[in-house]
């Protein structure tokens, strides 16, 4: 098998060629550092490579710089932190490392997370690798970036406010975020929102990604069965309502009951507005060492109350609940909507964070982090040669039955991974 296609083999494959004898473990690692070295110089989606990283499973981890990895960067892509050198592993990399995996580098994201795009005052921005000059999402864009160019096996991103579902969307991969908690952070999380997750390339992946993260046994995929699943597209864009649509009508030819649902995200966006702003305020560092729009968020977070903050905690959670939690765990066993509620945009026409524009980018993830559910994002097709992205959201702390539902969706025609053109040599 040439170099090239190796780069591309998702978890299971390489494991088995491995266990045949076809190939060395240390092959994956190889691969994926010339992938980088031919193609990251376009797309920056990596700020820090270990070229000594090696492998016993023929799989490789990118990791967003949010999180920490002994020995390499951990800037949070702010100036405050230029220099910081992380002192031990997170959890989930730790427990990747002990699995076998070679942690490969860290990737990029915006200044503390906030922005849903990816671009920082310290790297260069991150370009989708399905076209140049647009978006890959944010803020895990970089690990998404690495995923689908073929530079790593699975990477690891964090969401907050929708910061794996988007970039997975925008780059055409496979974004789970599981319920809060469920893969550790040493991390303190004012918001009580985040969420560590899998970015990979099959769902198959997330799912041996998140049961190694999560130290969780796989069970063995349950029997397939009618589904109820809700569904809204409202208020998206007409090509990411296309999408939904698509898949929605995918899951009642094979013998689901679809329904469409009500969706109101207003009041979710108006109260994380208020508890995002003090999440960027109780960062420990100097305001004055902050970008410009980071400075003015995280001072307007300084100057908010308690009660300022538990009222539009409580305004959001309480929409999001009637929107998410109370339908999914009493009407239905999953929901169906867009990813994202716009397409994937130039990099400088990502719209400011906490914006009108933003607000309607994130109209469908953002409800489903303040119900404090599981969600994936499925790869839903091309429009003008640029990913689209639908969003399975499940039960409470039940990520693999959300898994198997999407995997699923994931082998009807028209959804699932596919390589982007420019990258695939």
């Amino acid at each position: 098998m040439i170099q090239s296609s190796v780069r591309w083999l998702a978890a299971d494959q390489a494991t088995r060629m491995i266990l045949d004898g076809e190939l060395d473990p240390q092959d994956i690692v190889t691969a994926h550092l010339d992938a980088i070295d031919r193609v990251d110089g376009r797309i920056h989606a990596y700020i820090h490579v270990d070229r000594g990283a090696t492998t016993t499973r023929g799989v490789t981890l990118a990791v967003k710089d949010s999180q920490p990895v002994k020995g390499m960067p951990y800037t949070y892509a702010t100036p405050s932190w230029r220099d910081r050198v992380a002192e031990e592993d997170a959890v989930p990399v730790a427990r990747a490392r002990a699995a076998g995996l070679a942690v490969l580098g860290k990737t990029n994201l915006p200044e503390l997370a906030a922005a849903i795009g990816t671009t920082n005052t310290l790297f260069p921005p991150t370009h989708n690798p399905w076209r140049l000059g647009i978006t890959p999402g944010g803020s895990s864009g970089g690990s998404g970036a690495a995923v689908a160019a073929g530079m790593c096996t699975v990477a690891l991103g964090g969401d907050t406010g929708g910061s794996i579902r988007i970039p997975a969307s925008c780059c055409g991969v496979v974004g789970l975020r599981p319920t809060p908690d469920r893969i550790p952070s040493e991390e303190v999380d004012v918001t009580v929102l985040q969420s560590r997750g899998p970015m990979t390339r099959t769902v198959a992946d997330a799912r041996f990604l998140f049961s190694i993260m999560s130290a969780t046994g796989q069970p063995p995929p349950a029997p397939t069965r009618r589904r109820r699943v809700g569904v809204t597209h409202a208020g998206a864009d007409t090509a990411c309502a296309d999408a939904c649509k698509r898949a929605a009508d995918a899951l009642a030819d094979a013998g689901h009951d679809v329904e469409e649902i009500s969706w109101d995200p207003d009041p979710v966006a108006d109260g994380y507005g208020t508890v995002r702003r003090a999440s960027m305020a109780s960062f420990p560092a100097d305001l004055s060492t902050f970008g410009p729009g980071i400075q003015k968020l995280a001072a307007e977070g300084r100057g908010l109350t308690a009660m300022d903050y538990f009222h539009a905690f409580e305004s959001a959670t309480d929409a999001a609940n009637r929107a998410v939690a109370v339908p999914v765990q009493t009407r239905f066993d999953f929901l169906l909507t867009p990813t994202l509620g716009l397409l994937p945009m130039k990099i400088e026409d990502v719209p400011p964070f906490l914006g009108e524009a933003w607000a309607r980018y994130v109209r469908f993830v953002l409800p489903v982090s303040f119900a404090r559910t599981p969600a994936i994002s499925i790869p839903a097709g091309l429009h003008d040669g640029l990913p689209v992205g639908v969003q399975v959201v499940g039960r409470f702390a039940e990520e693999y039955d959300l898994l198997d539902f999407a995997e699923e969706l994931e082998k009807m025609p028209g959804f699932g991974f596919q390589q982007p053109p420019g990258v695939s040599e």
